[in-house]
């Protein structure tokens, strides 16, 4: 059993005042903070793996072994194989690079699929991809409470869609996709499916064996890790595509789609990252397993502090989505009556509540829904980390922002 209260004093920014005032983080969606561990491992590897890989000296051996560890890690995170897993700076330049080799063998009268829910990340790069190769672009649409909609999905899939992309998580509403049932729908017309899981990772684990996608991405610092992005892609549909690299650059998987040289700091701090989700479940067991235990903890946990800053609204506070923690993770897109969602945020931060307002990089959820034009929401993102009597103080200065 977890004590949350002991947890939370692995993080050293949880000490963060501001003014005479706690720091709360509520922004979990744009980045969670890292436990002491997480720490450590980086700035010791700032000292014992600054060498490039492949020499045949000490230094270089260690970096072999910060990435082989790291991959192992991957591994156990996605429930894959370490030769499946793809590191790079974050989600979106992966995507950036990834969509252009993947385009690649796109033609005139093949089509692609994105989503009215996700995060620009996951929309723009492939957008961009299938302009250049002359590929037509279809959307899935969404419904008022931010939840995808399947009857649409349905509606632009045919023999000529070649790839689906889509979240597993929007990152801006907390809802779930069910992504099983996106992947067979997509995988019976014969597309690919490629999952922006960089929401779904710090609440729920992004098991690739259940998902069943032929790409999952996500980045180490929405769980607890440094800014680091890592992709799990099918081995066999890796194979097939031509990456865009350097001539010397490594040609077999997955090395060949690793651009540059790898931050090996931050490698061993996800490595980290992925031992501190573990410690959180049974002790007994592999990292794997502990893996499933951990998260089962965290889900329980943030449904307990989302169902309590639902029950506990202000009537001035109104949520768009899901009303209930069905379907959905404890992150909230919030209006608060007749106040813009900047100057709620800004309210929030003169008592050390830290939240985003805007858009956030969500673009075709936030204009579907119209919020675009008047400033976007206020997103509020619970973690494990945070405590009831945090919620209960968020509501609480909620309460008090009038007009």
């Amino acid at each position: 059993m977890v004590d949350a209260m002991e947890l939370r004093k692995r993080f050293p920014a949880l000490e963060r005042m501001v003014g005479d005032h706690r720091a709360l983080y509520l922004d979990g969606p744009a980045g969670t903070q890292v436990p002491q561990s997480v720490i450590d491992a980086v700035a010791n590897a700032m000292v014992e793996s600054v060498s490039n890989v492949g020499g045949g000296f000490d230094a270089s051996r260690d970096s072999d072994r910060v990435v082989a560890d790291a991959r192992e890690a991957g591994a156990d995170f996605f429930d894959a194989q370490p030769d499946e897993i793809v590191f790079g700076a974050n989600m979106t330049t992966i995507t950036f690079a990834f969509s252009r080799a993947v385009s690649a063998t796109w033609k005139k009268g093949d089509a692609i699929v994105v989503s009215g829910l996700d995060h620009d990340a996951n929309v723009t790069p492939w957008v961009r991809a299938a302009q250049e190769r002359d590929v037509e672009v279809r959307f899935v649409e969404i419904h008022e409470d931010a939840t995808l909609d399947h009857s649409s999905l349905e509606g632009v899939l045919d023999e000529s869609v070649r790839l689906v992309a889509v979240t597993g998580c929007s990152n801006t509403f907390g809802t779930m996709v069910d992504v099983p049932a996106v992947v067979a729908a997509a995988h019976a017309d014969g597309a690919r499916v490629y999952v922006d899981a960089v929401h779904r990772a710090p609440h729920v684990r992004p098991v690739a064996t259940s998902l069943g996608a032929d790409a999952i991405i996500s980045s180490a610092y929405k769980f607890h890790g440094p800014h680091l992005g890592v992709m799990r892609g099918n081995p066999e549909w890796l194979e097939e595509i031509e990456a865009v690299k350097v001539r010397p650059a490594p040609t077999e998987v997955p090395g060949r789609f690793e651009t540059g040289s790898l931050p090996f700091p931050l490698l061993a701090g996800f490595s980290a990252s992925i031992d501190h989700l573990a410690s959180l479940g049974d002790p007994d067991g592999t990292r794997r397993e502990r893996l499933t235990t951990g998260y089962d903890w965290i889900r329980d946990r943030e449904d307990m502090l989302g169902q309590l800053f639902l029950d506990t609204l202000p009537d001035n506070v109104a949520i768009i989505g899901p009303p209930t923690m069905d379907g959905r993770v404890s992150t909230f897109a919030v209006s608060v009556q007749d106040v813009a969602p900047d100057v709620v945020a800004r309210m929030l931060a003169d008592v050390g509540i830290f939240v985003w307002a805007g858009h956030n990089y969500a673009v075709e959820p936030i204009r579907r829904l119209g919020y675009l034009d008047t400033g976007g929401l206020v997103r509020i993102g619970i973690t494990h980390l945070n405590t009831e009597d945090e919620i209960t103080r968020l509501n609480t200065v909620l309460e008090r922002i009038k007009p």
